[in-house]
């Protein structure tokens, strides 16, 4: 009888692949019934329809303004009137007719504005809802061209690659230091690192909030945040690796992953300054560069830390100094990136992509934290004394204090 029942088994055993399979048709099936059959009509008969419509950015133009949309809900939505200051204006819409779920248009309004004016547009949907944008300050959108690039680099340049220069600078001072306070150094570069890494997390959920829901601004910055760390902890191990079988100095290695980290920050410094700009939120603009010149400055000296010979216990006995090739390399790895940032934020500047940097920086900084505190406890070690005594903490808060005050010329 058992092996009766044991043959039936086997001759009624079904294959690997569509057991795979049977969940996922399962699945389609009960899809199809809820998109056919509509089971949950009963709950939703006598509530209105549910529409959100995200204004993602507002261009203004020669002829008017142009509106990028998105239809960020589950219905689809119809505009059917559009009001500039509570008076109904004209309007043009491509592609025309009812935006469908995630589908983007242009809106485009024919207006004579008036260069530095307050706008408010109301957009009125079929359904008699309401979604609203803001024209701050009415400056004409800048277009790509080759002046505007440069002018646009020149600003990134002036954020970013110039006072990490001046900080780098500070290096043949550091390298006449001695020990305990190279480690104090050490601490203000993880105080100014700290401050950095609140900054952006603080950053993360302001502009994660402008976000459409649709993308989960916040989230999706806190995931690439967790796989940026991630990522820098397995590239670290393979550096480890390669350092062990070049014998490159660790401590050019260990500053480039702080430059990089800075870098990523600055991205995002170049993003939001250069949608000011494009925007004519900054009509300080003098003021607000001379602020982010001394704001930054000290992040080269955090940079520039651990190319000292003999502040780890590995490059103790090297006493060669970086030649410029590398200095301008971590120049460019930290400043860099704010060019970049300061030509998304005038031509193309998204909510989402801001986001989404500012956690790639968010998760990168925080490694670089871990990694200068092992340094300094590892320094510490060597010297046999205590890696939080009074010096360090010292210089810890005046890293934090640095950044802290110098942040009260760039935050309007």
């Amino acid at each position: 009888m058992t092996l009766e029942k044991s043959a039936i088994e086997k001759s009624v055993r079904l294959p690997s692949w569509l057991l795979s399979l049977l969940p996922l048709l399962l699945l389609g099936l009960l899809a199809w019934v809820f998109s056919v059959a509509n089971p949950l009509a009963l709950f939703t008969a006598n509530l209105p329809p549910v529409e959100q419509l995200a204004v993602e950015r507002v261009l203004l133009t020669p002829e008017g303004f142009e509106l990028r949309l998105l239809n960020s809900g589950p219905m689809p939505v119809n505009i059917a009137q559009v009001t500039v200051d509570d008076a109904y204006w004209q309007f043009k819409q491509e592609p025309a007719g009812p935006l469908p779920r995630l589908g983007r248009a242009s809106l485009t309004i024919p207006f004579h504005w008036v260069a530095n004016d307050l706008y408010h547009i109301r957009l009125v949907t079929s359904t008699g809802l309401t979604f609203e944008a803001e024209v701050p300050v009415a400056t004409q959108t800048p277009v790509p061209g080759g002046r505007e690039f440069l002018a646009y680099g020149l600003l990134g340049i002036y954020i970013g690659i110039i006072p990490i220069g001046i900080g780098l600078l500070w290096f043949p001072a550091m390298k006449r230091m001695e020990r305990r306070w190279l480690n104090a150094v050490l601490a203000l570069t993880i105080g100014l690192l700290v401050f950095l890494l609140i900054d952006t997390l603080l950053e993360v959920i302001e502009i994660g909030a402008q976000v459409p829901g649709v993308f989960q601004g916040i989230p999706l910055a806190l995931f690439a945040a967790l796989l940026s760390w991630l990522a820098i902890i397995a590239l670290s191990s393979l550096r480890k690796k390669g350092s062990a079988q070049t014998r490159s100095p660790r401590g050019f290695q260990l500053a480039l992953l702080i430059a990089a980290g800075i870098g990523l920050h600055n991205l995002g410094e170049g993003l939001s300054v250069g949608a000011a700009f494009s925007l004519g939120e900054a009509a300080l603009g003098t003021f607000l560069v001379v602020g982010f010149i001394l704001h930054n400055v000290t992040e080269g000296i955090g940079i520039a830390a651990p190319l000292i010979p003999g502040s780890s216990e590995t490059d103790r006995d090297e006493t060669k100094s970086p030649g410029l090739g590398p200095f301008l390399l971590l120049l460019l790895v930290s400043g860099g990136p704010a060019i970049l940032g300061a030509w998304i934020g005038g031509f193309a500047y998204s909510p989402v992509l801001s986001t989404l940097f500012l956690g790639v920086g968010l998760g990168a900084i925080w490694q670089v934290i871990v990694e200068v505190v092992g340094l300094l406890r590892r320094s510490a070690a060597a010297e046999k004394t205590g890696w939080i005594n009074a010096l360090n903490l010292g210089g810890f808060a005046a890293g934090l204090a640095i950044m802290y005050l110098t942040a009260f010329l760039v935050k309007f």
